[in-house]
């Protein structure tokens, strides 16, 4: 028999890192979705190596990838730009620089010469995060945050040969051998335990033409954590100044993270019986292309278990950080498809990907002549559309609604249910992003 749902206590949940932050926020134009992962990632990013849960004979370490997709003026940037303020002024400093970052790590994916002692390869900082300033490995781990809340301007587009790279280094736990690379001029790269996360913002268009549809089923995409996020329709033309008290004692938190949270770290013994339990019922995802997402869904979930811990201030994992980290990627989770949208699918997805972003954005039915309007310049012919509605039809994505009084027929969207699906040790209360969703 499955173990019920503990009910948590709200005494209990108050004032983690999480709340925190939201209240040091105050109202923001930015959804709180992409706020609390920014805050994740960047929790992940300052623990670093420092602390691991262990798992057999390796090690499992918080770093994460994750991308905030939105459509423009989410103000998705806001919240991943504020999240790397606060995490530099807690001295943190190993961040990748957006542009000089990339080509360096084109040149060296690529195989292009390069001489290491001239300015155009000294001038960033990041190669030397990764690799030390003389290219050879040292006696402390390599670890660089890449913030870029442009993603496509970090990594040039349909770059498979990078991506594998970034996959490979999401899970590196070898202690004795490092990660090695061979340059083209035949100079060798080695690189001490690196590690690295990853904070990413596009927009479903731009994610389109970074990955190629064959990016499906890659590691690098099955490693990233896709944050869906719409706009919060607040306006705020001059947003508040954040409390400089409340802004230290945060930053306080975080520093005490940086220093205490640090070793193995383990479970109690609630907390992996629940782990257990979700590792051996939990289903994959319904949309066959996170398949490979769902084969490491057990890796995210600790990933996050670790860093709801960092949050609660705990060194160990309990129950409540088990449901909270659970809740979380459940909820995300729930939105991932709606992320990727119709990427990978067949002919003329982003003309239905633009269907149901119109569709997103009104509960009344839309005609069909209406949508004409809008993407007859992506078709060949207006038959096409007919094509594509009933594609959508056929994959209970939308629906036909018929004319009723003065109300014309015409497509809605056919949303799922937030915890339609399983809700074993899933708690969407806990979440600010659920209740402002359905306030």
């Amino acid at each position: 028999m499955l173990a019920p749902v503990t009910i948590l206590p709200k005494a209990g949940i108050a004032k983690n890192l999480f709340d925190s932050y939201f209240e040091l926020l105050g109202e923001t134009e930015s959804p709180a979705i992409a706020h609390r992962w920014s805050l994740i990632c960047c929790i992940g990013a300052l623990i670093g190596r420092n602390a691991w849960l262990p798992f057999g004979p390796s090690k499992i370490f918080p770093n994460c990838y994750a991308m905030i997709i939105g459509e423009s003026g989410t103000r998705k940037s806001t919240a991943i730009k504020m999240a790397k303020k606060i995490l530099a002024a807690a001295e943190y400093k190993t961040f990748a620089a957006q542009k000089t970052t990339k080509e360096k790590f084109l040149m060296d994916l690529e195989g292009e010469e390069f001489d290491l002692s001239s300015g155009q390869v000294n001038g960033s900082s990041v190669m030397e995060n990764l690799f030390g300033a003389d290219g050879v490995v040292g006696s402390d781990p390599r670890e660089v945050f890449i913030v870029a809340d442009e993603f496509n301007d970090f990594m040039s587009c349909r770059d498979l040969e990078f991506q594998s790279l970034l996959g490979s280094l999401w899970d590196w736990d070898d202690e004795n051998l490092p990660w090695e690379h061979r340059l083209k001029n035949s100079k060798s790269l080695a690189i001490y335990q690196p590690t690295i996360s990853i904070l990413g913002g596009n927009t479903q268009e731009n994610f389109t033409s970074m990955f190629p549809p064959e990016a499906i089923g890659q590691g690098f995409l099955s490693r990233m954590l896709l944050i869906y996020c719409e706009p919060t329709g607040v306006r705020k033309p001059i947003p508040d100044a954040l409390n400089e008290q409340k802004k230290l004692d945060f930053i306080k938190r975080l520093m005490w993270i940086r220093e205490n949270f640090t070793g193995p770290i383990q479970w109690t013994k609630p907390a992996f019986d629940a782990y257990t339990i979700l590792y051996n019922t939990t289903k994959p995802l319904e949309d066959v292309r996170f398949n490979p997402y769902s084969t490491r869904r057990h890796v995210h979930l600790i990933k996050l278990c670790l860093i709801c811990a960092a949050a609660n201030m705990k060194k160990e994992i309990g129950i409540q950080e088990i449901i909270l980290a659970n809740t979380i990627l459940s909820y995300v989770e729930h939105f991932m498809p709606k992320a990727l949208g119709e990427f990978g699918r067949a002919k003329n997805n982003d003309v239905a990907n633009t269907v149901l972003q119109i569709l997103s954005k009104t509960v009344r039915p839309v005609e069909v002549k209406s949508m004409v309007k809008i993407v007859m310049s992506n078709l060949d012919r207006q038959d096409d559309l007919q094509k594509i509605l009933m594609m959508l039809t056929d994959a209970d994505k939308i629906q036909w609604v018929k004319p009723r009084g003065s109300t014309p027929g015409g497509y809605i969207l056919k949303n799922k249910v937030v915890g339609e699906g399983n809700k074993l040790y899933v708690q969407y209360h806990l979440l600010k992003e659920f209740r402002d969703a359905r306030s």
